[in-house]
């Protein structure tokens, strides 16, 4: 054989010997993303919407769909460089990543990220960084002018969810990733901070006028359970694809994500049957959604046993936030982002430390990869909590305030929530009939 065609034959093995590109994991990736993308502007957009009244429901769907639009926008422009980049100073790699990859500077297209593009994963961040904030939305429906919410994306992302991100997931000198804070898919980073950041909106927005006083009835519980099944769908992107690749983590994440999402819809049911006397559509949805939210900064490290506790104790917590606590403490969580996100999201970010398999093929650095100390390990998920919760709400509080600096105040007058935000905000009506 001609040496030429030898090497025209070697050429592909040569070249995968050289490059650690792998395609399969690529592959993955890219899917994940696009499971993460359908989340948020139909997913969360059609359980949110399902669940307003009829005179703002193209105005809830307006702002999820918008929050995601800017800010994937802004994660391109600075966000990626503060939550993943490098700053010089060590003090401030703690806390940001600097802005050495301001509109992705310094990044080649070739780059890669382990066995797959480096933009893949920063399009598959750019998805949670979007979905982040308009978790948040649903706490403000019905109330919030337009123009405040959207200029509340930008700031926030950069301000609020940026460096959370740095902290728990920013590597070697971000803090709470050096103190071995285990978060696989965004417990801290996306629905503790999220859920907090609604319940911000809401107290400093206020209560919608007749809240508690008259019926405030959703437009279509069938739109919010499609919804809830497509948030449920492409959450296998968002749980699955923090494995970062096509291998066994990822099955992990996909089953144990099952579980925990079945079973907390079963657990939610339940309680409604013994409560109400009669299970509903729009329980078994949140259900859903509670155990999702509960086992996403665990789906990686745990067992099938650890997921079913999971799912089971995250429902009973998001239950108890959406039908005793709001009522109790008497804020205008509108469509109880607070209730199911934060809270299940806080169960779920201690419950990682609790059941988190000893397996060093699974863990992240921290206590109990590094010496089996348990107890040390939820020590670290208990600070994550804490930092997490107080930056997210003392950063939304300061760009609340700076928005409705901006805007002339954040809230619409009396008369445009009393005629709806569809048709003063946008011009539009969600039917015609």
């Amino acid at each position: 054989m001609k040496k030429w065609l030898l090497a025209l034959l070697l050429l592909p093995t040569l070249v995968l010997a050289e490059d650690t590109l792998d395609t399969g994991d690529t592959a993955w990736m890219m899917i994940s993303t696009a499971l993460v993308l359908l989340m948020t502007p139909a997913g969360l957009a059609l359980f949110y919407a399902g669940m307003t009244r009829s005179k703002n429901i193209i105005n809830t769907y307006a702002m999820v769909m918008g929050a995601f639009v800017v800010a994937f926008v802004v994660w391109i422009i600075a966000g990626y460089s503060i939550a993943f980049g490098t700053a010089e100073s060590a003090a401030v790699q703690n806390v940001i990543g600097g802005f050495g990859n301001v509109m992705l500077s310094g990044i080649s297209w070739n780059e890669l990220s382990g066995t797959y593009p480096t933009y893949v994963f920063i399009a598959f961040q750019g998805t949670f960084a979007a979905i982040t904030v308009a978790i948040a939305s649903g706490s403000a429906i019905e109330r919030m002018k337009f123009s405040s919410w959207m200029l509340f994306v930008i700031l926030w992302g950069l301000v609020v969810y940026a460096p959370i991100t740095h902290m728990v997931w920013g590597g070697d000198g971000a803090y709470l990733f050096d103190e071995g804070a285990l978060d696989f898919a965004g417990g801290t980073v996306v629905h503790m901070n999220g859920g907090l950041a609604g319940l911000v909106l809401a107290v400093l927005l206020g209560r919608r006028e007749g809240y508690q006083k008259t019926a405030i009835k959703p437009i279509s519980i069938v739109l919010t359970a499609v919804g809830a099944a497509l948030l449920w769908f492409g959450w296998y992107g968002f749980n699955g694809g923090s494995a970062f690749g096509a291998n066994a983590i990822a099955g992990l994440a996909v089953l144990t994500t099952t579980v925990a999402t079945a079973v907390a819809g079963v657990t939610w049911m339940v309680l409604e049957w013994i409560v109400y006397k009669k299970p509903t559509l729009l329980g078994i949805a949140s259900g859903i959604i509670a155990g999702l939210v509960s086992i996403t900064p665990a789906a990686g490290f745990v067992s099938v046993g650890g997921a079913f506790i999971i799912g089971i104790v995250g429902a009973v917590f998001a239950f108890y936030g959406v039908t005793v606590l709001k009522k109790k403490l008497g804020y205008d969580d509108s469509l109880d982002a607070f209730g199911i996100h934060f809270l299940a999201g806080l169960w779920g970010a201690i419950a990682t430390g609790i059941f988190a398999l000893n397996d060093q093929d699974l863990l992240w650095d921290g206590p109990l990869k590094a010496s089996g100390d348990r107890m040390g390990q939820i020590f670290v998920q208990f600070e994550s909590v804490l930092i997490v919760g107080l930056f997210t709400l003392v950063g939304t509080v300061v760009v609340y305030y700076i928005v409705s600096a901006l805007t002339g105040g954040a809230r619409v007058d009396e008369e445009t929530e009393s005629r709806g935000l569809d048709e003063t905000s946008h011009g539009e009506r969600g039917f015609n009939f």
